[in-house]
């Protein structure tokens, strides 16, 4: 019997396997998992009471910042809880520097602008808060929007200075 040849070289490697969608748990264990939800919450508390309400001026400035980076954070949470970071072109690499970057630029920097705008609408428009003022008044909406925006930016400013803490540390993970 004739023995056929090897082969040359071996078969192009398939497709990398996938495992199924589940939560990653450590994630949500973990400090930065609670400040996130947090930051969901709140953030969304602060643009619908903009959006809900009659606003004009600089508050379209605000309203755009809080749901620009609202949206950002629904996407890291969203790949962070599912631990398919790893997906991102070039930042799953650099993930915690991603979120560092999201929290401290972004976060702080956007809903600490957004604070200070709805404050300052909030104060142009505290004269109507006076009992017989028959008129619209948007001063409990503005204030709200400005409450809500102050707290969501210190827990983006928390959890900025959780991922610098990691990022000093030498580690390259979120968790």
């Amino acid at each position: 019997m004739a023995r056929s040849a090897p082969p040359a070289a071996p078969p192009p490697p398939g497709p990398p396997a996938r495992g199924s969608l589940g939560i990653h748990r450590a994630f949500l264990r973990s400090p930065l998992g609670p400040l996130r939800l947090g930051q969901l919450a709140l953030g969304a508390a602060c643009w619908v009471t903009v959006a809900a309400h009659r606003y004009e001026g600089a508050a379209h400035f605000a309203l755009f910042a809080a749901v620009l980076v609202w949206l950002l954070t629904l996407a890291l949470f969203g790949l962070s809880v599912l631990g398919r970071w790893a997906l991102v072109p070039w930042l799953g690499s650099r993930w915690l520097l991603a979120n560092l970057v999201h929290d401290l630029a972004l976060g702080v920097g956007l809903y600490a602008a957004a604070t200070g705008i709805m404050g300052y609408k909030a104060r142009q428009k505290s004269y109507c808060n006076l009992p017989g003022y028959s008129q619209h008044c948007p001063y409990s909406a503005y204030l709200s929007a400005s409450i809500c925006g102050g707290i969501t930016a210190c827990l983006y400013l928390f959890s900025g200075l959780y991922c610098l803490s990691r990022r000093c540390r030498d580690q390259r993970d979120i968790i």
